[in-house]
């Protein structure tokens, strides 16, 4: 089969197009025909040696953390899907998605939803997961409340908007001047143009801040936490210090693979409340531009990679 690897830390030009053997599965595990995958941060911080996770003894690697796609062989001890399935899933980082073929632990898969084709179930694994994981897991959203999204245009981001408003709480959101539009259409409540706005000077005492953005927006998102509040990064974690001063909770996390979550996520999307958004798509042979289109533009949702016959 083939798959897109790095054998080197840098530039784009570092990703290979290698030719390696299709992998069996173990008794736990599901082969999956890859039909898409899509891009996300971790790519490129790998890519470029910025990920703390991935060393150079570790190469070669396959780079890709989600896919969707169809069950080549299980396991023997496989039990919840057979050869000919439409599966998706988020990958637990032992096995690259930029590539023909894939394994999966079986724990991680779930059935792909019906309303989407590969390339739109592709778009949502990871940065769904992301999304409701900071907004319920670590957040603790609840109906009623006020959540402020930064970066709400993005992958994670455009998730985060429709499963707040799905919970019933009101939604602020910082987004670029050509995206508010798009972020009142996912349902926001306020969408912040941060290029002509100072979000500080749009809300005050929301309960939840979800940060993808850090730096800067960050620290300037202490001001509009209420007492007893939250700001959640998958960023950057936030200050213990400066939480404990103001008497709110501040948390950093890094999303994991969950089949329940991902299994509630489809439920939602086939019910028409959720829908991928997707900017791009790109070949396998392409995959370098698809990273770099994502790393250095301004994308709407979901830069995705079909394979083969998607």
């Amino acid at each position: 089969m083939h798959a897109a690897r790095i054998h080197s830390f840098g530039l784009p030009d570092v990703l290979t197009l290698d030719e390696v053997p299709t992998p069996e599965p173990k008794r736990d595990e599901i082969l999956v025909k890859v039909r898409a995958a899509s891009v996300n941060p971790i790519d490129y911080k790998i890519r470029s040696g910025q990920y703390p996770g991935v060393k150079r003894d570790k190469l070669p690697v396959t780079l890709g953390r989600d896919v969707s796609g169809v069950v080549a062989r299980c396991g023997h001890e496989v039990m919840t899907c057979k050869p000919g399935d439409d599966v998706y899933a988020m990958l637990d980082g032992g096995h690259g998605g930029y590539a023909e073929y894939v394994l999966v632990r079986e724990r991680d898969v779930v059935k792909k939803p019906e309303r989407l084709d590969h390339a739109q179930a592709a778009a949502v694994p990871l940065a769904a997961i992301t999304a409701w994981q900071g907004l319920f897991d670590h957040g603790g959203l609840e109906a009623g409340q006020h959540v402020l999204i930064h970066g709400g245009a993005g992958g994670v981001g455009h998730f985060a908007i429709q499963f707040a408003k799905q919970k019933g709480a009101i939604v602020s959101t910082t987004v670029a001047s050509e995206d508010v539009d798009f972020a009142h259409e996912l349902g926001a409540d306020r969408a912040i143009d941060y290029e002509h706005e100072r979000f500080e000077d749009r809300v005050r005492e929301v309960d939840l801040v979800l940060d993808l953005v850090a730096g800067v927006t960050q620290e300037r998102s202490w001001n509009v936490v209420k007492k007893g509040g939250a700001i959640v990064s998958t960023v950057s974690s936030p200050s213990k210090e400066k939480a404990e001063a103001r008497g709110v909770r501040g948390a950093g996390y890094v999303a994991k693979p969950n089949a329940a979550e991902l299994g509630r996520i489809g439920q939602l999307i086939d019910e028409g409340k959720i829908k991928p958004h997707v900017d791009a798509v790109y070949s396998l042979s392409d995959v370098a531009a698809a990273i770099q289109r994502l790393e250095d533009g301004h994308v709407r949702g979901k830069v995705v990679i079909e394979v083969g016959d998607a």
